[in-house]
């Protein structure tokens, strides 16, 4: 990041979700530093007096949107996107109103956006063992079965933590999402995950430490480890298609079509030989068996291969840099 990028003093906006925090939120506007220039909290339908203890902090960087009901984490969040585009952020940082989430790290998180290297960027509390020691057991384990899934979903092989709400993303980026696939509720992160990798978007991990005290999760991992693997896998299909079939066709679709193809032949050959095997109570010859176990081989070599190549294809070129370059071309030509 150079001097003239800091020098520009871009306009930071952090959008809270503000439900049930009445005990935190005081506390944690109070903890924003001075160059976050707008906040936005999001009372989604509080049922305590929470968005009354956030009107007492007085500051004057904040705006207040209330919804008549609750729409979730998601609603919340994309209420304040659409608020913080229209006061014209740059970066929009995502953070909870349980105190949960240190102010300290916000240069940490919003750096990789700022120096152009990324267009999104999240919390990652697994990049230090020693810190590790404050957080759960139950969370660890949950969030590595959680992490591994949305890796295989998004196609975004090099993050960590995709269930971490700290999150930044710079507004350009905003308008290219398809706000209508993405999840109103705790799938909501996931769901952002999976939305720009099919828009090809950077994003970037960041190092934040783990900060419980008290509170209960809302989201139990266990319970996401039932309820989010049909969508991830929901996801997953649909980037497969869209991106390896429709927006191009590369060697990694021709892997995973013969891989697939290949491994169901000598699965379904070798059961089918197996149940006559079994029906007749003969032996199978030697060239049946061959038949059977040199696809599956081969077919899984390919998918092996297949997921190598993709975890190569990780989003390097920020899209920012493209969208700021277009914007600039047509205030020129206007």
């Amino acid at each position: 990041m150079n001097k003239n990028t800091i020098n520009q003093s871009p306009h930071i906006c952090v959008v809270i979700p503000l439900y049930k925090a009445r005990k935190h939120i005081a506390d944690v506007l109070h903890g924003l530093p001075m160059f976050v220039k707008t906040i936005i909290v999001v009372d989604d339908c509080s049922p305590d007096d929470s968005y009354e203890c956030a009107l007492a902090v007085g500051d004057k960087r904040v705006h207040f949107i209330r919804h008549e009901y609750n729409q979730g984490v998601g609603g919340a969040v994309q209420s304040g996107y659409k608020m913080a585009h229209a006061l014209g952020a740059e970066i929009v940082v995502k953070m909870d109103a349980d105190g949960q989430m240190d102010p300290a790290y916000l240069p940490n998180l919003i750096a990789p956006i700022l120096a152009g290297t990324a267009d999104y960027t999240k919390g990652n509390r697994f990049l230090n063992d020693l810190q590790l020691k404050s957080m759960p057991i139950v969370r660890r384990i949950g969030n590595a079965g959680l992490s591994f899934m949305t890796k295989v979903a998004s196609g975004y092989w090099n993050i960590f933590d995709p269930t971490n709400g700290y999150t930044a993303i710079h507004t350009s980026i905003i308008s290219l999402l398809d706000t209508e696939k993405l999840d109103k509720r705790y799938f909501f992160e996931s769901s952002m995950l999976i939305e720009l990798g099919m828009l090809r978007a950077v994003i970037r991990d960041v190092h934040i430490p783990a900060k419980y005290q008290n509170e209960v999760s809302s989201l139990s991992e266990w319970k996401a480890l039932f309820e989010f693997p049909p969508r991830l896998f929901k996801g997953f299909l649909k980037r497969l298609i869209t991106q390896y079939y429709i927006r191009d066709f590369t060697i990694f679709s021709v892997l995973l079509l013969f891989g697939i193809f290949l491994s169901l032949f000598g699965i379904t050959f070798g059961l089918y030989h197996w149940y006559l095997s079994a029906e007749t109570a003969s032996i199978a010859s030697t060239g049946t068996v061959m038949l059977a176990v040199l696809p599956l081989i081969l077919g899984s070599q390919l998918l092996i291969q297949a997921m190598i190549v993709d975890v190569q294809n990780v989003p390097q070129e920020p899209l920012q840099k493209n969208v700021r370059l277009i914007e600039e071309v047509r205030s020129i030509l206007s």
